[in-house]
């Protein structure tokens, strides 16, 4: 795989910077607050990183970030331990046995993906080869917005799709919303903020008849948590010869968020377009490379994290309930409910009590995005939310 040269890679980092399935229950509570439609999420939403700069250290539920406070696995970590004594060497050779287990277990070429540090290099990478010219993005709103806000301060337009009154991505109308100035369509699924997912054999014929019009960037950073992951993946789509990228991340079930893993897959061709805007596999560190090699597809690890998410998750829904809030039905780790008072507020009180989340405007009411975190923290959430509900 070719990757860009320091003159290259100089020359477009100017560029850059210069112009730069739901789980069981019912939405009957949440729908009635919302309209037909979710509007546009309110500007300038902050993101994870410019809000942990603002969380105070002494925090005792972080609960913002959508981490998997169950992780990384004993297997990563002894991993982890055991590369340090080479750690002095560039770890290039085992990059090919990371990607070897990645496309075996995936069914795919050998030149069909692209590691990185995390995946946010490679949708930065493809929000500048696919809007270096201009053009728009047809995304969900809301969405993870790194690549839409990436393509913007290259000159890009984002085009803002409202969700359904299930809170889901909005399949048909984000088809309607392309035309001939559209550059790329992104699809979170899972999405983030929502917590929801969109039924695996509607979005395949969504990718099908849209990728031949433009490229389709599909993010699957939390797909581990969904019941059946093969299942719901588009990677088929990619194994069609179909114009469609896919991204996964160890950042959420595998625990890596600190230790940076990720990779896309996709046609050979559109791989070596997109590593000329990145530095991919070889930003990977020896310790995350040689722990994701060991951790790749540890069933028992994840089915364990998995099992703790979701007893977390149960005893969220039990305190909103008898709270009297409703919530959307989460597929993820992390979960929305709407608030009763103004957003900010709610933020700042909560994390006087030591619990860090996040808030959002959506369809002009305020909404709390809460990370599913260790029992011990959700109780702690649980103390600090009934003094306020």
């Amino acid at each position: 795989m070719s990757t860009m040269n320091r003159r290259h890679w100089l020359k477009t980092s100017a560029l850059f910077t210069g112009s730069l399935p739901f789980l069981t229950g019912t939405l009957n509570g949440v729908a009635a607050v919302s309209a037909t439609t979710v509007k546009h999420a309110s500007p300038g939403q902050l993101t994870d990183a410019e809000f942990a700069r603002r969380t105070p250290v002494e925090i005792k539920a972080r609960l913002f970030a959508n981490e998997n406070p169950f992780g990384p696995s004993d297997k990563a970590k002894q991993a982890i331990i055991d590369s340090l004594a080479n750690s002095y060497q560039y770890p290039f050779m085992h990059l090919t046995d990371l990607e070897d287990k990645i496309t075996s277990y995936e069914g795919l070429g050998k030149d069909m993906i692209l590691l990185s540090a995390g995946s946010s290099p490679l949708l930065m990478a493809t929000a500048i080869y696919c809007c270096k010219d201009g053009g728009n993005v047809v995304t969900g709103d809301p969405t993870y917005d790194d690549l839409p806000k990436s393509a913007e301060k290259i000159g890009a337009q984002w085009v803002k799709v409202p969700l359904t009154a299930e809170y889901k991505l909005d399949l048909d109308a984000m088809e309607k919303a392309v035309n001939a100035n559209t550059k790329l369509v992104y699809v979170c699924n899972p999405n983030n903020p929502t917590a929801t997912a969109v039924d695996a054999e509607k979005l395949r014929a969504f990718c099908e008849r849209v990728s031949k019009k433009v490229t389709v960037f599909v993010d699957e950073a939390y797909i581990d948590y969904l019941p059946d992951p093969q299942a719901s993946t588009m990677v088929g789509c990619v194994k069609n010869g179909q114009n469609v990228i896919v991204a996964r991340t160890f950042s959420k079930l595998y625990g890596f968020a600190g230790l940076r893993v990720g990779y896309v897959m996709a046609q050979p061709d559109m791989l070596e377009k997109i590593s000329r805007y990145t530095k991919d596999q070889y930003a990977i560190s020896a310790p995350a490379l040689y722990a994701a090699i060991a951790s790749y597809q540890d069933k028992p690890f994840l089915a364990d994290a998995l099992k703790k998410t979701l007893a977390s998750k149960d005893f969220l829904y039990k305190t909103l309930k008898e709270e009297g809030y409703e919530y959307i039905p989460s597929v993820t780790n992390f979960a929305m409910f709407p608030l009763k008072m103004d957003g900010k507020r709610f933020v700042d009180e909560m994390m006087k009590r030591g619990v860090a989340l996040r808030n959002w405007m959506v369809n002009g009411k305020d909404w709390c995005r809460i990370s599913i975190g260790r029992m011990d923290e959700m109780e702690i959430f649980a103390t600090a939310f009934k003094e306020l509900s």
